[in-house]
């Protein structure tokens, strides 16, 4: 499997196998057989390049914030990097304006909204500067509006993204979309026609 195209979202219904898809990317799961490789790298032996060149983001926000401000959070994110204050400082305002944030570094984390949070986790993979960006199920926990802004703010990302969803709405500006079922994929093609794909499967299965 080639996943090259800009934009690739994955579909199926629970247990089908995208998360554990999305994890294999970036080495928080590790194949049982076979090897994976992210442009050039193999990721069970380059884990580490692999990591730098792919961010993450998961579904619920609360799993990547773990600092008691935004600000906080992000710099903490880039303290391996060792930029210095500077430059850091730089990169925690510029990621939180990308995401509508500007102004947030000091508001304390747990008092954000459920979408805020999701979009200062967004924040922080991109304050990492990553060239691909995973993304498992992160519009779940989002009400309409959310999910709406999130979008927009997907759209203008640079990096490649691969997404995560049961949002088929997200996906009809995508380049490609993969359905899976049982651990294999069985449809790959334009956004309409693997969505349209996936709504027949599970409509085949509602059927007494």
């Amino acid at each position: 499997m080639c996943l090259r195209d800009p934009r690739v979202g994955l579909i199926g219904a629970n247990g089908a196998g995208k998360s554990t898809l999305v994890r294999l990317f970036n080495g928080l799961m590790r194949p049982s057989q076979g090897t994976v490789w992210v442009d050039g790298l193999e990721v069970g032996r380059e884990t580490r390049q692999v990591r730098r060149k792919v961010g993450f983001l998961f579904q619920s926000p609360e799993a990547q914030i773990v600092m008691p401000t935004p600000g906080e959070d992000i710099a903490f994110g880039l303290a391996p990097l060792k930029l210095g204050r500077a430059e850091t400082t730089a990169r925690v305002e510029a990621a939180l304006a990308r995401v509508g944030l500007a102004g947030f570094a000091e508001r304390p984390a747990y008092a954000l909204s459920g979408g805020e949070k999701q979009r200062l986790a967004l924040a922080a993979v991109l304050a990492l500067e990553p060239e691909i960006l995973l993304m498992d199920e992160p519009t779940t926990q989002l009400d309409l509006a959310g999910r709406r802004l999130f979008a927009r703010l997907m759209a203008d990302l640079p990096q490649r993204v691969v997404l995560a969803t049961h949002d088929l709405e997200l996906l009809a500006p995508f380049d490609r979309v993969l359905v899976l079922d049982g651990g294999q994929v069985v449809a790959d093609g334009p956004p309409a026609e693997a969505c349209a794909f996936y709504e027949a499967l599970i409509a085949g299965r509602e059927r007494p």
